[in-house]
């Protein structure tokens, strides 16, 4: 029995009804005829049917859905994807995912059909699986510059045009008050989309504009929406105001990151050239990612906080070495680049009598606050036993007594060092009486001469903690006046997979060019130091350098 079309137009209007997405209708230029609106409970906003749908998208979207546009009408193809689409009446926009099918009619015209089915849900779900993810590769136990950097390299672009996060230092750090990171450290703090301006550099005296302050001591997020002309004067830092106006920001959002109640970290979201600010729901995922810093700068904290207690420990025995007439002495102490490394390096000078000096220089292994500890402990033996012993000392028999001493009290593992009693032999000459515990060797300066080491890499005792009751060997040298003689730790010369005797002679003549050039002790021994990008260990010096008795 055929069935009448005024009966088939009332199924079509109950499917219609009965179908759980919105059903439309699209001209390959895109103009848009909603047949149903089944499925989203929100209003989405159309253009005219006139106008094409690309006006009701996303910025960020446009672009390449209008790609994907052209191919699936040059291809007469199937679209699936997901978008977002401005709600009616506002500036806020929801996922919604379509699917359209071309459609060809008698006269080879084309249209698409298709639904549209609201996607936000499972959207927010998938990315937030995904900058979670991202997120896993924060270290768990770096500097805060990589972990920065890291959270703010998630968001762009797909939540934020831009980030910047600031380090948010506490009383104890920064005298009473709250305040960003130095300006050294904004670069590796920032995430910029492609096509913003690059940030500008930061003064050393730069500070947080009043929002910024009021989100770090409210610990509450702060979302800024600018008009079109710009965000005003008041409530951002100057620099901030330029950068907004020149990258056309829309919108900048405060989030805190708080860890065991203290605002440690603020980041600055931004959104640009036309995008708009993130709304309650883009705040909530925004939340959640840089609250997961929150874990890894609590350890990072942790860590830098045992670095710093180490360094200064280490720094109390780094105190500016004594010395004799006839004597200058310059020294150095560099700490490991790495935020990881706390090393057991130091030096001492002890003057024995008027033309007598005990120095030493050693390094304990492990790079950690035992081995600070250590460090100390072991330079304080070393200087009561060299000075117990006097000018006429053997500094063998001085390692000796403190190999005993430091092994009884369960010491480190092993300690290298080199121990030296320098004596006045004559007015324009010194004597030299050195053990050496497995450190690298000596090098001296002298006046008219090419540099060289004391002794070979054969030379050198075992170090120290490695055997009980050890033989250990006195070495002499004599230093005129003009002469320099010059202690170090192995940082200054060790670079991983690279040969020690070819390190030890790249330093030899690196030192010999600067000699030459004339370059005076006290700026010589900087000029030294690696470069920084094979500063891998904590590196000290200290060097002598005999002048005539006044």
């Amino acid at each position: 029995m055929p069935v009448s079309d005024r009966r088939l137009h009332r199924w079509y209007q109950a499917l219609m009804k009965a179908v759980p997405q919105s059903l439309w209708v699209a001209s390959p230029e895109g103009a848009v005829t909603v047949l149903s609106r089944g499925g989203i409970a929100e209003e989405l906003w159309t253009p005219n049917p006139a106008a094409s749908c690309i006006e009701a998208l996303h910025p960020k979207d446009r672009d390449w859905f209008q790609r994907a546009w052209r191919r699936a009408t040059q291809q007469r193809s199937p679209l699936d994807a997901t978008i977002r689409v401005r709600l009616d009446g506002t500036d806020h926009f929801r996922h919604i995912k379509i699917f359209a099918a071309p459609v060809v009619d008698e006269n080879g015209e084309l249209e698409f059909f298709g639904t549209a089915a609201d996607s936000e849900e499972h959207w927010r779900a998938q990315m937030r699986i995904k900058l979670l993810a991202r997120m896993a590769s924060v270290p768990a136990a770096h500097d805060l510059s990589e972990a920065f950097l890291t959270t703010a390299a998630a968001v762009v672009p797909e939540l934020a045009d831009a980030v910047a996060i600031f380090h948010v230092e506490d009383s104890e750090e920064s005298g009473g008050h709250s305040s960003g990171v130095p300006a050294k450290n904004w670069p590796g703090h920032v995430g910029l989309a492609p096509g913003l301006p690059p940030l500008p550099p930061l003064d050393a005296d730069f500070t947080l504009g009043p929002a910024a302050r009021g989100a770090i001591e409210d610990q509450a997020d702060r979302l800024l929406v600018f008009p079109p002309d710009g965000p005003p004067e008041n409530g951002l830092s100057e620099v901030s105001v330029r950068w907004l106006r020149e990258a056309h920001a829309t919108g900048v959002a405060l989030l805190p990151v708080v860890v065991d109640g203290r605002t440690v970290a603020l980041a600055a979201v931004v959104t640009c050239q036309g995008n708009p600010p993130p709304d309650e729901a883009d705040l909530s995922l925004l939340r959640d990612v840089f609250q997961q810093m929150s874990g890894p700068l609590r350890r990072t904290m942790e860590l830098q906080s045992i670095r710093g207690r180490a360094l200064a420990l280490q720094q109390s025995f780094l105190t500016p070495p004594r010395t004799v007439d006839g004597l200058t002495i310059s020294a150095l102490y560099h700490p490991a680049d790495s935020a990881a490394e706390i090393g057991g390096d130091w030096y001492d000078a002890v003057r024995l009598c008027a033309d007598a000096l005990a120095l030493s220089i050693g390094d304990i292994a492990g790079h950690d606050l035992d081995a600070a500890t250590a460090m100390g402990r072991v330079n304080s033996l070393l200087r009561g036993l060299a000075y117990d012993s006097g000018p006429t000392a053997s500094p063998a028999t001085t390692l000796s007594r403190l190999d005993r001493i430091v092994q009884a009290l369960d010491g480190p593992s092993m300690i290298t060092v080199v121990h030296a009693v320098i004596r006045r032999q004559a007015p324009r000459i010194w004597h030299v009486t050195l053990a050496n515990a497995g450190h690298p060797p000596p090098l001296l300066i002298p006046r008219d001469t090419s540099p060289r080491y004391l002794h070979d890499l054969s030379a050198p005792d075992p170090p120290l903690c490695v055997a009980d009751s050890l033989p250990r060997t006195d070495l002499h040298a004599v230093i005129r006046e003009g002469d320099t003689l010059v202690f170090y730790t192995d940082g200054l010369v060790e670079t991983p997979g690279t040969d020690i005797g070819d390190s030890l002679e790249r330093l030899r003549e690196r030192t010999e060019a600067l000699v030459q050039a004339g370059v005076p002790l006290p700026a010589l021994i900087p000029k030294l130091l690696p470069a920084i990008h094979n500063r891998r260990d904590d590196i000290a010096v200290i060097a002598l350098q005999a002048r005539s008795k006044p």
